[in-house]
C-alpha cells in the first residue's frame, strides 16, 4: 500500500523511567472524519479517507500494543491514550567541555556565532571544576580556625581552565598585548557579540553558550545557533539538578536582571513528532527554520516550566525565588537570555494546547543533545477549552497488533 501524508499530527512522548508512553492525535484540518489506528511495537499506521502514513518508532523503543487505555478527546487538542513503552535507560549526559576537549591538549577558543578566533593554541595542563559559588559561606563549618581562604578568589594559572556552572575561567595574560580592566565585556572582533567578561587583569570568564572550544587540529562546528543555545543548556540544567537536587533556576543576565523562572519537571523524555508544523517558526523569524530538520525526529528531552519575567512581568513571583536558597541563579549574557526566551518560546508553541500549560507555568522541552519541552505559566481552565471550537472526529477505531482493538464513535 502506497503511504501518502495524512494531515492528522502525532506526537509520541516516551518517558524512559515509568516505561510509559503518551500519544496523542491532532484534530484533522477540516471537518470530521473517520480515523483508524494501527499500532504495533515498531511503529505507528494512521488510515483517514484522504489516505495513511507510517511513523516508525527509534530502535531503542518499543510500544506494548495490548496495554493502551485512557482514551480520551480533549476539544481543541485531539485524542490522546496511554500505553506502556520498553526503552533503553536515559543516555549518559556528558559534559558540554569535555565532548571537545580534555587536559593536556592544545586547544583554540572559537566564537560560536561567527566563528572567529578568540582564543588559538592554548594547551591546558589543568581542567577543573570550580565549587558551588557558597563554598567560601561553608568553610567556618569544616574548619575549627580562622578561614584560610578569605578574600582569597579561585583564579586560573595560566594553562589552567576552571569549569563553572554556565562559564570556563581561563588566564590569558600572555594572549594579550596590553593588560586589561577588571569588569570588562569581551567582545568578538568580528560579529561583536558579548563573549564574556574579564573578572581580573589575568582572568577572563567566557560564557558556554558564546565559545565553542576544540583541539587546534580541528575545525569549527558549524552548529545552528538556537540548536547549540538549548543543548548548552539543557546540558547545565541536567546536571546542576544532578549534582545539587536542586530542580528551580532563575535565568539571569550578567547585570543580574532575572529573566526567566525555570522549573524542570523531569528528563528522560524521548519525544517523537513526525508531522511537526512550521507555523511555530514563522511565529518566531530569528530562529532558524528546522521544521525538515525536525520532520520525522526523535530527541531525547527536558521537560520545563518556565515563567518569562521581562516587561515587569512577575517581578513578584522573581523577587521570591531570588531570595530562596533552593533556587539556584543561572548567569548568561542579557542577548543570550532573550534568545533562549524565544526558544521556550517556540518549544511551547509546538506542542499539543493541553501541554503548553500547567497551573500557572507554561510548559518546554528542551533537547539532550539537549532540546528544552516548555509549559507556560498560565493556568489551564476547563471552561476556557469548553469554548473552544472543537472539529471532532466522527469516529476512531484503534487496532493492536495482537488483534485487541479499542473504538469510540461519536
Amino acid at each position: 500500500m502506497a503511504v501518502a501524508a495524512a494531515k492528522t499530527r502525532l506526537f509520541l512522548e516516551v518517558r524512559r523511567r515509568l516505561q510509559s508512553a503518551l500519544l496523542i492525535l491532532s484534530e484533522p484540518d477540516e471537518g470530521g472524519m473517520h480515523l483508524d489506528v494501527s499500532i504495533t511495537p515498531t511503529s505507528l499506521l494512521m488510515r483517514t479517507p484522504d489516505g495513511c502514513t507510517e511513523t516508525q518508532l527509534p530502535a531503542e523503543v518499543r510500544l506494548v500494543p495490548s496495554s493502551c487505555g485512557g482514551l480520551k478527546y480533549i476539544p481543541g487538542d485531539g485524542l490522546h491514550l496511554r500505553l506502556q513503552a520498553h526503552t533503553e535507560s536515559s543516555p549518559q549526559l556528558i559534559s558540554a567541555f569535555n565532548q571537545s576537549l580534555q587536559a593536556q591538549e592544545c586547544c583554540t577558543f572559537y566564537c560560536q556565532s561567527c566563528g572567529e578566533v578568540t582564543v588559538k593554541d592554548r594547551k591546558l595542563l589543568r581542567v577543573l571544576p570550580l565549587p558551588s559559588e557558597n563554598w567560601s559561606a561553608l568553610v567556618g563549618e569544616w574548619c575549627c580556625h580562622p578561614d584560610p581562604f578569605a578574600n582569597k578568589p579561585l583564579h586560573p594559572r595560566e594553562n589552567d581552565c576552571f569549569i563553572g556552572d554556565s562559564f570556563f575561567l581561563v588566564n590569558l595574560r600572555s594572549d594579550l598585548e596590553q593588560e586589561p580592566k577588571a569588569n570588562t565585556k569581551v567582545i568578538c572582533k568580528r560579529c561583536k557579540v558579548m563573549l564574556g567578561e574579564t573578572i581580573s587583569s589575568e582572568t577572563t570568564k567566557f560564557y558556554m553558550t558564546e565559545i565553542i572550544i576544540q583541539p587546534s587540529e580541528g575545525s569549527f562546528p558549524n552548529i545552528p545557533r538556537s540548536q547549540f543555545v538549548q543543548s548548552i543548556i539543557a546540558q547545565c540544567l541536567v546536571e546542576l539538578s544532578s549534582a545539587r537536587s536542586t530542580f528551580r533556576f532563575t535565568i539571569q543576565g550578567q547585570d543580574g536582571k532575572v529573566y526567566i523562572l525555570l522549573w524542570i519537571l523531569n528528563s528522560d523524555s524521548l519525544v517523537v513528532e513526525p508531522l511537526r508544523s512550521s507555523r511555530c517558526v514563522k511565529k518566531f523569524p530569528l530562529l532558524e527554520d528546522t521544521s525538515e530538520a525536525d520532520s520525522g525526529s526523535a530527541c531525547n528531552a527536558i521537560k520545563v516550566l518556565y515563567h518569562p519575567c521581562i516587561k515587569s512581568r512577575n517581578e513578584e513571583l522573581a523577587s521570591t525565588w531570588e531570595s530562596d536558597i533552593s533556587v539556584h541563579p543561572l548567569t548568561l549574557p542579557s542577548a543570550t537570555c532573550l534568545e533562549l526566551l524565544l526558544i521556550l518560546s517556540r518549544s511551547n508553541a509546538s506542542l499539543p494546547l493541553s501541554l503548553r500549560q500547567m497551573n500557572s507555568f507554561q510548559k518546554c522541552k528542551k533537547s539532550l543533545e539537549v532540546q528544552l519541552y516548555s509549559c507556560g505559566l498560565k493556568a489551564l481552565k476547563q471552561d476556557f477549552l469548553s469554548i473552544v471550537k472543537a472539529k471532532r472526529l466522527s469516529s476512531l477505531k484503534i487496532n493492536g497488533s495482537n488483534g485487541s482493538s479499542l473504538s469510540c464513535h461519536k
